[in-house]
C-alpha cells in the first residue's frame, strides 16, 4: 500500500459521505495514515467536517450532486457513513472509474434498504431471521400482521437509522399510528414498511466483523468480541464488551456474520446485529461500516472499530484483540437548541478509568446523541456503572 501526501498532487483521498460522530472517528483514523479526508454532509459543521482537510454540504440523495462532487474531488475511496445516499450514482462511479466504493456499491444498495438485506439474508442465504413482511399500504400491513406475524410486532421504515420511524405494536389499535410514524420519520419514504415478528431472545448483540487482507494478501474474516447493548426507542443508549455468550452461540453468530458478509464482499468493518437465545442466533441487520454500539471499542480494544475499518480499507493488518472489559453510555442533548454548552466534564472524568467523547454537533435535540462516556473495569457490570455515572454528570445547557 502506497499513500501520498495530503493536500499535494500525490494525496491519497477519502471522500466521506456522511460526517456524523462515526465519520469523525473514521476521519481521525484515516489521517493517522496520512490520508486526505473530504467530509460531506447535508448540513454544515457536522462533526467530521471539524477535523477533515476539506468539507462540502450537498444533498447526498441527489445523484447528480454526488457525481459532480466526485468528479471535482477525484477521491481514491468513497466511504459512506449513512444510508441515505444516491446508490445508483455510486454504482456508476464504481463501474466507470478506479475509485473504490467501501465496501462496494452493491453493499450500499443492499443495506441502505431493509428490504434488500432481509431478502438476501433470509431468502437467498437462508440464515435464521424473525418472521417478516413488506407492506406498501396500511391494508397490506394489517393483513400481514393478522395472517401470521401477530402481536407484538415491530413496524419500521425500510430506510432509516438510529431508530427513526420504528415502533413496537402490542395491539391492533396501535397499528395505524405505527404505520403513520414509519411513513413520516424514515430517512426516505421508499413506499414500503417492514413488519417483523417479535423474537423471544435473551439479549441482542453487535458482532463487529472485519474483512481484511492477511499476511498472504488473501481476504480473511476477523471478529471482535460480541458487544451487548440497550436500546430505547430503537436507538442505542448503552453498550458493553464483551457480552457473555456460550461458545456454541458465538460460533453460530460468527457463522451467520461470515455468511452474510462473504456474500456482500469488499474490505472493511461490518456491524452485524443479532438476537441470541441460549445457543440459538437470529440475524437482524448489517451495516457496512462502524456501528454506533461499537463506540465502546474506543476504550476496550487496541484497534477501535474505526481503526479496523480504515486499516482494512487500506489493505493493512488488523487486530481485533480485546484489552479490557468496558462500556459506553450515551450523552443525550436534553434540550433543543444551537451552540449548547457542556458542564460537568471534570466531575465525569473523576470517575475512575473513564473517557469522554463530545461530538460538537451544531444543534442539540432532546434525544439527540451529543456525546458518549466510556469506561473500563474488571468486569462489564462495573464498567457499565462507571459509564452511566460519568454520562449523567454531563449537563447540556443553552
Amino acid at each position: 500500500m502506497t499513500i501520498g501526501t495530503a493536500l499535494t498532487h500525490s494525496a491519497t483521498k477519502a471522500l466521506l459521505l456522511g460526517s456524523g460522530e462515526l465519520g469523525k472517528e473514521i476521519a481521525i483514523s484515516l489521517q493517522r495514515y496520512g490520508v486526505e479526508v473530504i467530509a460531506v454532509d447535508r448540513y454544515p459543521n457536522a462533526p467530521a467536517q471539524h477535523v477533515a482537510q476539506k468539507s462540502y454540504v450537498i444533498d447526498m440523495t441527489d445523484a447528480d450532486a454526488v457525481k459532480s462532487l466526485v468528479a471535482e474531488v477525484q477521491p481514491d475511496y468513497i466511504i459512506p457513513e449513512i444510508e441515505a445516499i444516491a446508490t445508483q450514482a455510486l454504482q456508476e462511479i464504481e463501474q466507470q472509474s478506479d475509485i473504490t466504493v467501501v465496501p462496494n456499491a452493491r453493499a450500499i444498495q443492499l443495506t441502505m434498504n431493509r428490504e434488500g438485506i432481509r431478502s438476501l439474508a433470509a431468502e437467498q442465504l437462508g440464515v435464521p431471521t424473525s418472521s417478516y413482511a413488506f407492506a406498501e399500504t396500511y391494508q397490506q400491513l394489517e393483513a400481514a400482521v393478522n395472517s401470521g406475524i401477530g402481536y407484538p410486532c415491530f413496524i419500521k421504515p425500510t430506510m432509516s437509522s438510529s431508530g427513526k420511524g420504528q415502533s413496537m405494536v402490542k395491539a391492533p389499535d396501535q397499528l395505524q399510528a405505527a404505520w403513520d410514524y414509519a411513513k413520516q420519520a424514515g430517512r426516505t419514504d421508499t413506499g414500503k414498511v417492514i413488519v417483523e415478528g417479535k423474537v423471544e431472545f435473551d439479549f441482542e448483540i453487535t458482532l463487529l466483523t472485519v474483512r481484511a487482507l492477511n499476511a498472504e494478501g488473501q481476504v480473511e474474516t476477523y471478529f471482535c468480541q460480541p458487544i451487548g447493548h440497550v436500546q430505547q426507542d430503537g436507538d442505542y443508549r448503552e453498550s458493553w464488551q464483551p457480552q457473555a455468550m456460550s461458545a456454541k452461540a458465538i460460533e453460530n453468530a460468527q457463522n451467520i456474520a461470515k455468511t452474510v458478509t462473504d456474500d456482500i464482499g469488499g474490505l472493511g468493518l461490518f456491524g452485524v446485529e443479532l438476537f441470541v437465545k441460549g445457543e440459538q442466533v437470529w440475524f437482524s441487520e448489517v451495516s457496512p461500516r462502524p456501528h454506533d454500539t461499537g463506540m465502546v471499542t474506543m476504550i476496550t480494544q487496541r484497534q477501535s472499530e474505526f481503526d479496523l475499518h480504515v486499516r482494512a480499507i487500506l489493505g493493512l493488518p488488523v487486530s481485533t484483540e480485546l484489552q479490557s472489559d468496558g462500556a459506553s453510555a450515551v450523552i443525550l442533548g436534553g434540550v433543543d437548541g444551537e451552540a449548547v454548552k457542556f458542564d460537568g466534564l471534570a466531575q465525569a472524568l473523576h470517575v475512575q478509568d473513564t473517557e469522554l467523547r463530545l461530538f460538537a454537533k451544531p444543534e442539540a435535540f432532546v434525544k439527540r446523541r451529543m456525546g458518549v462516556a466510556l469506561a473500563t473495569a474488571k468486569n462489564v457490570t462495573q464498567a457499565r456503572e462507571k459509564a452511566l455515572k460519568a454520562s449523567k454528570l454531563i449537563k447540556v445547557t443553552q
